[in-house]
Protein backbone atom coordinates (compact mmCIF):
# COMPACT_ATOMS: atom_id res chain seq x y z
CA UNK A 1 0.00 0.00 0.00
CA UNK A 2 1.28 3.49 -0.80
CA UNK A 3 2.30 5.50 2.23
CA UNK A 4 0.77 8.90 2.95
CA UNK A 5 4.14 10.56 2.36
CA UNK A 6 4.70 9.00 -1.08
CA UNK A 7 1.10 9.67 -2.01
CA UNK A 8 1.55 13.35 -1.22
CA UNK A 9 4.76 13.42 -3.22
CA UNK A 10 3.00 11.94 -6.25
CA UNK A 11 0.33 14.63 -6.07
CA UNK A 12 2.96 17.38 -5.87
CA UNK A 13 4.75 15.96 -8.90
CA UNK A 14 1.46 15.92 -10.81
CA UNK A 15 1.51 12.15 -11.43
CA UNK A 16 -1.10 10.54 -9.19
CA UNK A 17 -2.31 7.05 -10.00
CA UNK A 18 -5.93 7.73 -9.20
CA UNK A 19 -7.95 9.98 -6.96
CA UNK A 20 -11.27 9.19 -5.39
CA UNK A 21 -14.14 11.63 -5.24
CA UNK A 22 -13.41 13.86 -2.25
CA UNK A 23 -15.88 16.69 -2.85
CA UNK A 24 -19.54 17.08 -3.87
CA UNK A 25 -20.49 15.59 -7.21
CA UNK A 26 -20.44 18.04 -10.14
CA UNK A 27 -23.66 19.69 -11.23
CA UNK A 28 -22.49 20.84 -14.70
CA UNK A 29 -21.26 18.98 -17.78
CA UNK A 30 -17.79 20.52 -17.36
CA UNK A 31 -16.78 21.74 -13.94
CA UNK A 32 -13.32 23.08 -13.09
CA UNK A 33 -12.58 23.53 -9.41
CA UNK A 34 -9.58 25.43 -8.04
CA UNK A 35 -7.35 24.36 -10.93
CA UNK A 36 -3.66 25.11 -10.44
CA UNK A 37 -0.98 24.43 -13.06
CA UNK A 38 2.53 25.33 -11.96
CA UNK A 39 5.87 24.74 -13.71
CA UNK A 40 9.11 24.51 -11.72
CA UNK A 41 11.97 26.31 -13.48
CA UNK A 42 15.51 27.36 -12.60
CA UNK A 43 14.23 30.91 -12.08
CA UNK A 44 11.34 29.92 -9.83
CA UNK A 45 7.85 28.47 -9.89
CA UNK A 46 5.74 29.63 -12.84
CA UNK A 47 2.13 29.85 -11.65
CA UNK A 48 0.46 29.74 -15.06
CA UNK A 49 -2.96 28.89 -13.62
CA UNK A 50 -3.53 29.61 -9.96
CA UNK A 51 -6.93 28.72 -8.59
CA UNK A 52 -9.30 28.76 -11.57
CA UNK A 53 -12.93 27.62 -11.27
CA UNK A 54 -15.81 27.65 -13.75
CA UNK A 55 -18.68 25.57 -15.15
CA UNK A 56 -19.97 24.91 -18.65
CA UNK A 57 -23.08 23.12 -19.92
CA UNK A 58 -23.54 21.33 -23.24
CA UNK A 59 -24.82 23.51 -26.03
CA UNK A 60 -23.22 26.64 -24.52
CA UNK A 61 -20.02 28.53 -25.29
CA UNK A 62 -17.61 30.03 -22.77
CA UNK A 63 -15.18 32.67 -23.99
CA UNK A 64 -11.89 32.89 -22.09
CA UNK A 65 -10.13 36.21 -22.76
CA UNK A 66 -7.00 37.95 -21.58
CA UNK A 67 -3.60 39.12 -22.75
CA UNK A 68 -0.84 36.75 -23.79
CA UNK A 69 0.57 35.01 -20.74
CA UNK A 70 -2.62 35.16 -18.70
CA UNK A 71 -3.00 31.36 -18.62
CA UNK A 72 -5.67 30.79 -21.27
CA UNK A 73 -3.93 28.14 -23.38
CA UNK A 74 -2.37 26.46 -20.36
CA UNK A 75 -5.88 26.01 -18.99
CA UNK A 76 -7.09 24.37 -22.20
CA UNK A 77 -4.14 21.98 -22.32
CA UNK A 78 -4.75 21.14 -18.67
CA UNK A 79 -8.36 20.19 -19.36
CA UNK A 80 -7.21 17.89 -22.15
CA UNK A 81 -4.49 16.38 -19.96
CA UNK A 82 -1.73 17.40 -22.39
CA UNK A 83 0.77 18.70 -19.83
CA UNK A 84 3.72 16.49 -19.06
CA UNK A 85 2.94 15.17 -15.60
CA UNK A 86 6.62 15.12 -14.70
CA UNK A 87 7.16 18.79 -15.58
CA UNK A 88 3.83 20.33 -14.57
CA UNK A 89 2.31 20.38 -11.11
CA UNK A 90 -1.42 20.07 -11.67
CA UNK A 91 -3.90 20.14 -8.80
CA UNK A 92 -7.57 20.86 -8.29
CA UNK A 93 -10.42 19.07 -10.04
CA UNK A 94 -11.67 18.86 -13.62
CA UNK A 95 -14.99 17.05 -13.99
CA UNK A 96 -16.15 16.12 -17.48
CA UNK A 97 -19.58 14.54 -17.61
CA UNK A 98 -19.12 13.06 -14.13
CA UNK A 99 -15.51 11.89 -14.64
CA UNK A 100 -12.66 13.51 -12.69
CA UNK A 101 -9.64 14.05 -14.94
CA UNK A 102 -6.86 15.54 -12.81
CA UNK A 103 -6.46 12.41 -10.72
CA UNK A 104 -7.32 9.94 -13.48
CA UNK A 105 -4.65 7.66 -15.01
CA UNK A 106 -3.07 9.12 -18.15
CA UNK A 107 -4.41 6.26 -20.29
CA UNK A 108 -7.97 6.99 -19.19
CA UNK A 109 -7.65 10.67 -20.12
CA UNK A 110 -6.04 9.72 -23.45
CA UNK A 111 -9.07 7.58 -24.32
CA UNK A 112 -11.33 10.58 -23.70
CA UNK A 113 -9.40 12.84 -26.07
CA UNK A 114 -10.91 12.78 -29.51
CA UNK A 115 -14.13 11.00 -28.57
CA UNK A 116 -15.28 13.07 -25.58
CA UNK A 117 -13.15 16.20 -25.89
CA UNK A 118 -11.12 17.69 -28.70
CA UNK A 119 -9.19 20.83 -29.52
CA UNK A 120 -8.81 23.17 -32.47
CA UNK A 121 -5.25 24.47 -32.23
CA UNK A 122 -4.17 28.00 -33.02
CA UNK A 123 -1.87 27.16 -35.93
CA UNK A 124 -3.13 24.23 -38.00
CA UNK A 125 -0.03 24.21 -40.23
CA UNK A 126 2.22 23.36 -37.29
CA UNK A 127 -0.39 21.17 -35.60
CA UNK A 128 -0.94 18.90 -38.59
CA UNK A 129 1.76 16.49 -39.74
CA UNK A 130 3.37 17.77 -42.96
CA UNK A 131 4.25 14.28 -44.26
CA UNK A 132 0.72 12.84 -44.20
CA UNK A 133 -2.30 13.85 -46.20
CA UNK A 134 -5.14 15.66 -44.48
CA UNK A 135 -7.39 12.69 -45.14
CA UNK A 136 -4.97 10.21 -43.55
CA UNK A 137 -4.78 12.33 -40.41
CA UNK A 138 -8.56 12.49 -40.07
CA UNK A 139 -8.79 8.74 -40.76
CA UNK A 140 -6.24 8.02 -38.04
CA UNK A 141 -8.06 10.19 -35.50
CA UNK A 142 -11.34 8.44 -36.31
CA UNK A 143 -10.03 4.86 -36.28
CA UNK A 144 -8.35 5.27 -32.89
CA UNK A 145 -11.80 5.45 -31.30
CA UNK A 146 -13.87 3.46 -33.81
CA UNK A 147 -13.38 -0.12 -35.00
CA UNK A 148 -13.95 0.50 -38.70
CA UNK A 149 -12.08 -0.24 -41.93
CA UNK A 150 -9.90 2.29 -43.72
CA UNK A 151 -12.50 2.57 -46.45
CA UNK A 152 -15.26 3.47 -44.00
CA UNK A 153 -12.99 5.93 -42.20
CA UNK A 154 -11.98 7.54 -45.51
CA UNK A 155 -15.62 8.04 -46.49
CA UNK A 156 -16.21 9.58 -43.08
CA UNK A 157 -13.25 11.94 -43.63
CA UNK A 158 -14.63 13.01 -47.01
CA UNK A 159 -18.04 13.66 -45.47
CA UNK A 160 -16.49 15.77 -42.70
CA UNK A 161 -14.42 17.83 -45.13
CA UNK A 162 -17.54 18.52 -47.13
CA UNK A 163 -19.47 19.40 -43.99
CA UNK A 164 -16.95 22.04 -42.96
CA UNK A 165 -17.10 23.67 -46.38
CA UNK A 166 -14.05 22.38 -48.23
CA UNK A 167 -14.83 22.17 -51.98
CA UNK A 168 -14.31 18.89 -53.82
CA UNK A 169 -13.66 16.97 -50.61
CA UNK A 170 -13.25 13.65 -52.47
CA UNK A 171 -10.16 15.12 -54.16
CA UNK A 172 -8.84 17.44 -51.43
CA UNK A 173 -8.82 14.53 -48.97
CA UNK A 174 -5.55 13.39 -50.58
CA UNK A 175 -3.86 16.80 -50.37
CA UNK A 176 -1.18 17.69 -47.84
CA UNK A 177 -1.61 20.52 -45.29
CA UNK A 178 0.69 22.88 -47.20
CA UNK A 179 -1.61 22.59 -50.22
CA UNK A 180 -4.47 24.17 -48.26
CA UNK A 181 -4.94 27.90 -47.70
CA UNK A 182 -4.98 29.20 -44.13
CA UNK A 183 -8.77 29.17 -43.94
CA UNK A 184 -8.99 25.71 -45.50
CA UNK A 185 -6.41 24.33 -43.06
CA UNK A 186 -8.43 25.69 -40.18
CA UNK A 187 -11.53 24.01 -41.59
CA UNK A 188 -9.59 20.74 -41.94
CA UNK A 189 -8.47 21.06 -38.32
CA UNK A 190 -12.10 21.53 -37.28
CA UNK A 191 -13.05 18.44 -39.28
CA UNK A 192 -10.36 16.43 -37.51
CA UNK A 193 -11.50 17.69 -34.09
CA UNK A 194 -15.11 16.77 -34.91
CA UNK A 195 -14.30 13.35 -36.35
CA UNK A 196 -15.63 11.53 -33.28
CA UNK A 197 -18.44 13.97 -32.37
CA UNK A 198 -16.79 15.25 -29.15
CA UNK A 199 -18.98 16.55 -26.35
CA UNK A 200 -16.45 19.29 -25.49
CA UNK A 201 -14.64 21.33 -28.13
CA UNK A 202 -11.85 23.74 -27.17
CA UNK A 203 -10.94 26.32 -29.80
CA UNK A 204 -7.62 28.07 -29.07
CA UNK A 205 -7.45 31.27 -31.12
CA UNK A 206 -9.19 29.56 -34.07
CA UNK A 207 -9.33 32.72 -36.20
CA UNK A 208 -5.85 34.14 -35.57
CA UNK A 209 -4.02 35.23 -38.76
CA UNK A 210 -7.17 34.79 -40.87
CA UNK A 211 -8.73 37.68 -42.74
CA UNK A 212 -12.02 39.00 -41.41
CA UNK A 213 -14.13 37.30 -44.08
CA UNK A 214 -12.67 33.89 -43.32
CA UNK A 215 -12.97 34.62 -39.59
CA UNK A 216 -16.68 35.16 -39.97
CA UNK A 217 -17.03 31.93 -41.95
CA UNK A 218 -15.16 29.93 -39.27
CA UNK A 219 -17.32 31.40 -36.49
CA UNK A 220 -20.50 30.65 -38.44
CA UNK A 221 -19.24 27.11 -38.97
CA UNK A 222 -18.58 26.58 -35.26
CA UNK A 223 -22.02 27.93 -34.41
CA UNK A 224 -23.72 25.62 -36.92
CA UNK A 225 -21.74 22.58 -35.77
CA UNK A 226 -22.56 23.31 -32.15
CA UNK A 227 -26.23 23.37 -33.04
CA UNK A 228 -25.83 20.03 -34.80
CA UNK A 229 -23.77 18.20 -32.16
CA UNK A 230 -24.88 20.12 -29.03
CA UNK A 231 -21.23 20.42 -28.03
CA UNK A 232 -19.93 22.56 -25.21
CA UNK A 233 -17.37 25.00 -26.60
CA UNK A 234 -14.55 26.87 -24.90
CA UNK A 235 -13.40 29.74 -27.10
CA UNK A 236 -9.95 31.01 -26.11
CA UNK A 237 -9.04 34.34 -27.65
CA UNK A 238 -7.75 37.85 -27.06
CA UNK A 239 -10.29 39.21 -29.57
CA UNK A 240 -13.39 40.47 -27.77
CA UNK A 241 -15.17 40.75 -31.11
CA UNK A 242 -14.94 36.97 -31.52
CA UNK A 243 -16.23 36.49 -27.98
CA UNK A 244 -19.18 38.80 -28.58
CA UNK A 245 -20.06 36.89 -31.74
CA UNK A 246 -20.04 33.36 -30.38
CA UNK A 247 -19.99 33.15 -26.57
CA UNK A 248 -22.74 32.93 -23.99
CA UNK A 249 -20.48 33.74 -21.03
CA UNK A 250 -17.07 35.36 -20.64
CA UNK A 251 -14.25 34.50 -18.25
CA UNK A 252 -11.56 37.19 -17.99
CA UNK A 253 -8.13 35.91 -16.91
CA UNK A 254 -5.23 37.91 -15.53
CA UNK A 255 -2.07 36.54 -13.95
CA UNK A 256 -3.39 32.98 -14.05
CA UNK A 257 -6.61 33.80 -12.20
CA UNK A 258 -10.24 34.51 -12.99
CA UNK A 259 -10.87 38.18 -12.26
CA UNK A 260 -14.32 38.55 -13.86
CA UNK A 261 -17.01 36.12 -14.98
CA UNK A 262 -20.28 37.27 -16.55
CA UNK A 263 -22.75 36.71 -19.33
CA UNK A 264 -21.62 38.21 -22.62
CA UNK A 265 -24.30 40.91 -22.26
CA UNK A 266 -23.14 41.96 -18.79
CA UNK A 267 -19.47 41.80 -19.74
CA UNK A 268 -20.00 44.35 -22.52
CA UNK A 269 -22.81 46.44 -21.02
CA UNK A 270 -21.69 46.70 -17.39
CA UNK A 271 -18.23 45.24 -16.77
CA UNK A 272 -17.06 45.62 -13.18
CA UNK A 273 -13.27 45.15 -13.28
CA UNK A 274 -10.76 47.85 -14.36
CA UNK A 275 -8.87 45.27 -16.43
CA UNK A 276 -12.02 44.42 -18.39
CA UNK A 277 -12.52 48.15 -18.94
CA UNK A 278 -9.01 48.27 -20.38
CA UNK A 279 -9.71 45.38 -22.74
CA UNK A 280 -12.86 47.08 -24.00
CA UNK A 281 -11.08 50.42 -24.36
CA UNK A 282 -8.35 48.89 -26.51
CA UNK A 283 -10.85 47.28 -28.90
CA UNK A 284 -11.64 49.15 -32.14
CA UNK A 285 -15.32 49.86 -32.76
CA UNK A 286 -16.89 49.96 -36.21
CA UNK A 287 -20.44 50.71 -35.09
CA UNK A 288 -19.78 54.27 -33.98
CA UNK A 289 -17.47 57.20 -34.68
CA UNK A 290 -14.67 57.71 -32.19
CA UNK A 291 -13.32 61.14 -31.34
CA UNK A 292 -10.37 59.80 -29.35
CA UNK A 293 -7.62 57.24 -29.84
CA UNK A 294 -7.90 53.72 -28.48
CA UNK A 295 -7.16 53.41 -24.77
CA UNK A 296 -4.41 50.82 -24.30
CA UNK A 297 -3.79 49.26 -20.90
CA UNK A 298 -0.68 50.86 -19.43
CA UNK A 299 2.27 48.68 -18.51
CA UNK A 300 2.86 45.02 -19.30
CA UNK A 301 1.40 41.72 -18.03
CA UNK A 302 3.04 40.51 -14.81
CA UNK A 303 5.67 37.82 -14.52
CA UNK A 304 4.02 34.56 -13.49
CA UNK A 305 7.09 33.80 -11.38
CA UNK A 306 6.98 37.05 -9.39
CA UNK A 307 3.38 38.20 -9.30
CA UNK A 308 2.76 41.53 -7.58
CA UNK A 309 1.58 41.26 -4.00
CA UNK A 310 -2.09 41.90 -3.35
CA UNK A 311 -4.08 42.37 -6.54
CA UNK A 312 -1.91 41.29 -9.48
CA UNK A 313 -3.36 44.10 -11.58
CA UNK A 314 -2.56 46.87 -9.08
CA UNK A 315 0.66 48.16 -10.79
CA UNK A 316 -1.37 48.88 -13.94
CA UNK A 317 -4.64 49.92 -12.31
CA UNK A 318 -5.54 53.62 -12.41
CA UNK A 319 -7.81 53.16 -9.40
CA UNK A 320 -5.59 51.16 -7.04
CA UNK A 321 -4.96 54.19 -4.84
CA UNK A 322 -8.69 54.42 -4.03
CA UNK A 323 -8.55 51.23 -1.98
CA UNK A 324 -6.60 52.49 1.01
CA UNK A 325 -3.58 50.31 0.28
CA UNK A 326 -5.54 47.02 0.06
CA UNK A 327 -4.60 46.57 -3.60
CA UNK A 328 -0.92 46.23 -2.64
CA UNK A 329 -1.42 43.92 0.34
CA UNK A 330 -4.56 41.80 -0.09
CA UNK A 331 -5.52 39.58 -3.00
CA UNK A 332 -9.20 40.16 -3.83
CA UNK A 333 -11.50 37.16 -3.86
CA UNK A 334 -13.94 36.42 -6.66
CA UNK A 335 -17.35 37.45 -5.32
CA UNK A 336 -20.80 37.66 -6.88
CA UNK A 337 -21.91 41.25 -7.43
CA UNK A 338 -25.06 40.33 -9.36
CA UNK A 339 -26.64 36.98 -10.24
CA UNK A 340 -24.17 35.20 -12.51
CA UNK A 341 -21.69 38.08 -12.42
CA UNK A 342 -18.54 37.59 -10.29
CA UNK A 343 -15.62 40.00 -9.90
CA UNK A 344 -12.33 40.04 -7.98
CA UNK A 345 -11.73 43.72 -7.16
CA UNK A 346 -11.23 45.79 -4.00
CA UNK A 347 -13.11 48.82 -5.34
CA UNK A 348 -16.54 49.22 -3.69
CA UNK A 349 -19.30 48.17 -6.05
CA UNK A 350 -20.95 51.61 -6.01
CA UNK A 351 -17.63 53.24 -6.92
CA UNK A 352 -17.10 50.81 -9.80
CA UNK A 353 -20.54 51.57 -11.20
CA UNK A 354 -19.88 55.29 -10.89
CA UNK A 355 -16.54 55.05 -12.73
CA UNK A 356 -18.04 52.88 -15.48
CA UNK A 357 -21.04 55.13 -16.07
CA UNK A 358 -19.24 58.48 -15.84
CA UNK A 359 -15.68 57.84 -17.01
CA UNK A 360 -15.29 54.66 -19.01
CA UNK A 361 -18.53 54.09 -20.94
CA UNK A 362 -18.60 57.60 -22.53
CA UNK A 363 -15.11 57.00 -24.00
CA UNK A 364 -15.91 53.65 -25.62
Amino acid sequence: MMSGKSRKADLIDGAPESVGQTSPAPTAFLEVRDLRIHFPTDDGLVKSVDGLSFQLERGRTLGIVGESGSGKSVTSLGILGLHNRHNARVSGEIWLNGKELVGAPADDVRRLRGRNMAMIFQDPLSSMHPYYTVGNQIVEAYRIHNDVSKQVARKHAIDLLGRVGIPQPDKRVDDYPHQFSGGMRQRAMIAMALSCDPELLIADEPTTALDVTVQAQILDLLRDLQGEFNSAIIMITHDLGVVAELSDDILVMYGGRNIEYASVEDAFDKPMHPYTWGLLGSMPRLDRARSERLLPIKGTPPSLINLPSGCAFNPRCAYAELNGGKSETERPELVEVEPGHRVACHLPLAKRKEIWDNEIRPKL
